[in-house]
Formats: C-alpha cells, structure tokens, sequence
C-alpha cells in the first residue's frame, strides 16, 4: 500500500472517529469513564519525591512485607520476585548492561521512593491505590530486602526510605541537573 494511501486511510478513520465521539452538547470529546469526584481527586493527587517528599506517615518491614507479596504480588511477579506474567522484581546486585538487560528493582531503580510510588498508585492491578500505607512500606521493604539492598528486619518509613541508596543511583544521566 502506498504511503499516500495509507495517510488518506488514516486520515478518514481518524475523521470518523472524531465525529463519533461528538458529545450531546456538539463538543468533541471521548466518553472514557466517569467525571472525577472531589474524593478521587484527593485520592489520586499524590507526588512522592525521591527526596521522600509527599511520602505519607506509616512503616513497614521485609518480614511483614513477604506474607502481603505472596498474598498479592506473586501470582504475578513469582513466588520470589522471579517474574511470572508481569516483570521480575528481584534481580543481581549488576547493573543493567547490553549483556544483562534487567529492569528488575535492585540492579535497575535509582531512587527506592519510587518503588513506594509505584505500588502506591499502582498496584495490585485489579485494585490499584487500595493498599495502606503501612502495606506499601512493607511490600517496599520486601522487595528492597529480596533484592539485598536493606536488612530483613529493618523497618522503613517516611524518614529512612529517602536515605535507601540504591545500587544503580548514579546509573542515569539526569537531564534537569543545572
């Protein structure tokens, strides 16, 4: 097919499209899901810095952390953090490279904050944001633990999560730095 073939294709799906989405009130808008409530909003405006900033009051520990990954992350990260359906999340200490790939939590992530972030918002994916705080620092704390960061008894917070260092920290070329 050519190229200009293609375009005038595209093009008119695109135009159909955008007429079909055309709300009661002749503005064009998709009708994806339901308007936010002020609740949600609230729910959903979080910002955790890798400073710790934003970061909420609760704590958790590796060994509180296990139990609720198996009850709720392993049937998709593995039993061990190993990767099943979704990502590992367990990896060696190596950073990653052309030979070793892995985006997996220890070799990978530059800011342990972010890890928190994630699960906060994200996860489990059936129920995303339903996890406490208290869940989250501990789920963190497994993971962080599991990847031989932090100790299996040590107990994050809003205060030591931003003093986690993690192995690939200096790993990436930050394009904000002045």
């Amino acid at each position: 097919m050519s190229t200009l073939r293609l375009f005038a294709l595209t093009f008119g799906l695109a135009a159909q499209l955008g007429s079909a989405l055309a709300a009661d009130d002749g503005t064009k808008a998709p009708r994806l899901g339901t308007p936010m409530s002020a609740s949600d909003v609230v729910k959903w405006d979080k910002t955790v810095f890798p400073d710790g900033r934003g970061l909420p009051s609760g704590h958790g520990t590796a060994k509180e952390g296990r139990l609720l990954y198996v009850q709720k992350c392993a049937s998709c990260h593995g039993q061990h953090g190993e990767g099943a359906t979704a990502e590992d999340l367990v990896g060696g200490p190596k950073p990653p490279s052309s030979d070793n790939p892995s985006k997996a939590i220890g070799p990978y992530w530059p800011f342990a904050t972010t890890i928190f972030d994630f699960v906060s918002r994200s996860m489990p994916p059936a129920a995303p944001g339903s996890l406490s705080a208290d869940e989250t620092y501990a789920i963190t704390a497994y993971l962080l633990a599991a990847n031989r960061i932090i100790g299996e008894s040590d107990e994050i917070d809003a205060k030591t999560l931003p003093k986690v260092n993690m192995p690939n920290r200096d790993g990436f070329i930050w394009i904000d730095v002045k």
